[in-house]
């Protein structure tokens, strides 16, 4: 019997909600399963030794990190094993049942999206906060098709037509993420080299640099720009993104992109080091009111209308 009888009352909202969210919702059936296993008092080792499961298939349970949720049917004899109660079970079964149901981008062609990348987008999708560094490109969330289209020709120029066009779309639809009534609060530290180095055209820098001054007035919206003259900021070489998920007993997950993979950290002693990193980062920048108004100046002086 569960040692906090309906504490999963608080997830049922997530049963209702108009788009699945399978990668936070496979992570909260894992999290809901160790805390049962921790109240039946059994090691990971025995629970799977009782139920004839391997260690590894247990964890990957446990984590929530699988591309496919686990089977009903091993959710079930676990939640037997554990003895859980009617009510917590049945919540945890629908919530396992509504893992399985696609989100929008994993509607997409796999060569867009890669399973490190399936994650990502998951993740931003359920995250309650996103805290994010960028030192080469305005961050993915705050960016116009225009901008987006000059990025994706930059990094693959042998691409088709057609594959830029998919990925301008993708990414587009991902930025909407900012305008749902539930969006996530948005903290973005940007190098102003990002501001500064023209990609697609100066009409582009203008319409993107323009949509960053529309974008951070928005209460949930923050953006800091770090200016070239502070010669000693502990600007990281790579972009990171920090994810948080707000009272549901999740980690929070640390993102770093590389050109064709890249890693999640959610062991609590890394991702502090990222948090205090990207903390550090913030002091180092202009205040959101400082950077609204170095943005504007940028337009005016390197992008002025014609």
């Amino acid at each position: 019997m569960s040692a906090e009888p309906h504490r999963l009352s608080r997830l049922e909202p997530y049963l209702d909600r108009p788009e699945p969210a399978p990668t936070l919702l496979k992570m909260l059936v894992g999290v809901q399963l160790t805390g049962f296993r921790e109240d039946a008092e059994l090691s990971q080792d025995q629970a799977a030794r009782l139920l004839g499961f391997s260690g590894a298939k247990l964890s990957r349970i446990e984590s929530g990190k699988s591309r496919r949720p686990p089977s009903e049917r091993d959710v079930r004899a676990l939640l037997e094993l554990y003895d859980t109660d009617e009510y917590e079970s049945s919540v945890l079964l629908r919530l396992l049942r509504r893992a399985g149901e696609p989100g929008w981008w994993q509607r997409y062609d796999k060569r867009l999206m890669p399973e490190w990348f399936d994650r990502l987008v998951g993740l931003q999708e359920a995250a309650a906060a996103i805290r994010t560094f960028e030192i080469q490109y305005v961050p993915g969330l705050l960016q116009t098709a225009a901008y987006t289209r000059a990025v994706v020709e930059r990094g693959l120029p042998t691409a088709s037509a057609g594959e830029v066009q998919r990925r301008v779309e993708l990414r587009m639809r991902r930025a909407e993420l900012l305008q749902r009534s539930d969006a996530p609060q948005l903290w973005a530290v940007i190098d102003e080299s990002v501001l500064l180095r023209v990609l697609g055209s100066r009409d582009v820098m203008r319409g993107q640099l323009t949509h960053l001054v529309e974008m951070a007035q928005r209460s949930h919206v923050t953006v800091q720009i770090i200016p070239l003259d502070v010669t000693n900021a502990s600007a990281p070489a790579i972009p990171i993104t920090y994810l948080r998920f707000g009272g549901l007993d999740l980690p929070d997950v640390v993102y770093l992109e590389h050109i064709r993979s890249a890693n999640f950290l959610e062991d609590r002693d890394e991702t502090e080091e990222y948090r205090i990193a990207l903390d550090r980062l913030a002091d180092e920048a202009l205040t959101p009111l400082e950077s609204l108004a170095l943005l504007r100046r940028t337009i005016a002086d390197r992008y002025p209308a014609p």
